[in-house]
């Protein structure tokens, strides 16, 4: 098995766009989320979400806009951000030994909700002509390739809220086995339109709005959490073979070491402590690492009542009494849940932590919930001069678990 090394991200988040302003914003505890104005979907009665500022017209002219949802323009300046990051990526023929690899769980959900408007409110006759081509899962990816002429495999992951942490996932074992070089993997997603989020108030599942501070309303892992907070955004990320990035002298931000996969096969949305146990004890063994070597876990950390409980039991059960001391934090604090795309983002945050030696914290956790038990980095980021290790959890509906383990790119 080769290693792999990451040498380029490309972040657009509610916290900003670009890796550096979005890991700023992480260290200093700064929210992305708010509420929607009044004005905005006035029927939603779960009003919290973490919104991204982003003007598609800045990057792309009007006819190419007409063709790209919001999910789509996302990954397009992530990726484009990613491989600029990579520096001098290609030479004649590494094109087709390089691929795509995209995770999203609602694809073009806006342009889906505006045809339903369109048609069942507006009572009009017709919807874009290029309504297909805009919602389909597989467009990011496909822009993606075309864009930057990438001719190797070129594929969408759906896993709900693992969806990016597959793709990258994914990748990893491509390049890791030989069958790939290079490849742009990650997530998008763009579902606060009013149609999703009607769907999701339904489950049960949001926030409900902090009434002295709409900022803090997702407080993972605390006794007063009430619910995840619904974002926007996507992460990529550019991976490529150990040997290939040292040999033309790229930056590498990290090592990604290990992947674990695993289904509970239990229940289609209540998490499960031994699913979620065996995907970080996967990720552990393909990296030949024991759990006493990882100093830093970015959790999946959703802030509602079942998942941070699950996930804290699971952590006990991997990592055993060094589960005591071991830092984890929720950045979904700050961020909100990117669904598909959150395994990516919160990677390109384990990834930064690791380069950076800070741990990211888990912000508005004041009433600690005695089931949750661990170090959680509470409030304020954690500088660790030692960190050279850590993981990344990402754990979805319909029971795909995936773990993501970095090392330091020195080690």
């Amino acid at each position: 098995m080769r290693r792999v090394a990451v040498t380029g991200l490309g972040v657009v988040s509610p916290l900003g766009n670009g890796a550096p302003t979005f890991f700023n914003a992480l260290v200093q505890g700064h929210s992305g989320v708010a509420r929607l104005p009044d004005e905005v979907h006035p029927r939603l009665r779960c009003r919290v979400v973490a919104p991204v500022e982003f003007d598609g017209a800045a990057h792309f002219g009007p006819a190419r806009l007409r063709m790209l949802d919001r999910v789509s323009q996302f990954a397009l300046v992530a990726a484009g951000e990613a491989m600029a990051d990579a520096g001098a990526l290609f030479e004649a023929g590494d094109r087709e030994a390089t691929g795509v690899f995209v995770g999203t769980g609602m694809g073009g959900a806006q342009t889906t909700d505006d045809g339903y408007k369109s048609f069942y409110e507006e009572h009009s006759d017709r919807v874009k002509p290029y309504s297909v081509l805009l919602a389909m899962n597989n467009a990011a990816a496909g822009w993606i390739a075309i864009d930057h002429q990438l001719l190797g495999p070129n594929l969408t992951y759906s896993s709900a809220c693992s969806s990016s942490a597959v793709a990258i996932g994914e990748a990893w074992k491509r390049i890791a086995s030989g069958e790939l070089d290079v490849a742009i993997a990650g997530g998008t997603e763009a579902p606060l339109n009013f149609g999703t989020l009607k769907a999701w108030e339904a489950l049960k599942t949001m926030a409900v709005e902090d009434p002295n501070d709409a900022s803090t309303s997702c407080k993972p892992f605390a006794k007063d959490r009430s619910g995840l907070v619904l974002g926007e955004g996507a992460a990529m990320v550019v991976l490529e073979s150990w040997d290939r990035a040292i040999g033309r002298g790229a930056r590498i931000h990290a090592e990604l070491a290990g992947y674990g996969l695993s289904t509970d096969a239990e229940h289609i949305t209540r998490p499960s402590v031994d699913g979620q146990a065996r995907a970080m004890e996967r990720a552990l063994e393909t990296a030949r690492l024991s759990p006493a070597r990882v100093g830093y876990i970015n959790a999946h950390g959703t802030a509602t009542l079942a998942n941070d409980s699950v996930e804290t039991a699971a952590i006990k059960r991997v990592f055993g009494a060094d589960a005591r001391t071991l830092p984890v934090s929720s950045t979904k604090s700050m961020h909100g849940h990117l669904l598909g795309a959150a395994g990516a983002l919160e990677f390109a945050a384990t990834v930064l932590a690791i380069e950076n030696r800070v741990i990211p914290p888990t912000r508005h956790l004041v009433n600690p919930d005695p089931e949750c038990d661990l170090d959680y980095v509470a409030e304020f980021a954690r500088p660790v001069a030692s960190l050279t290790t850590a993981m990344s959890n990402s754990f979805a509906f319909g029971g795909t678990n995936v773990s993501l383990l970095c090392r330091a790119a020195d080690q």
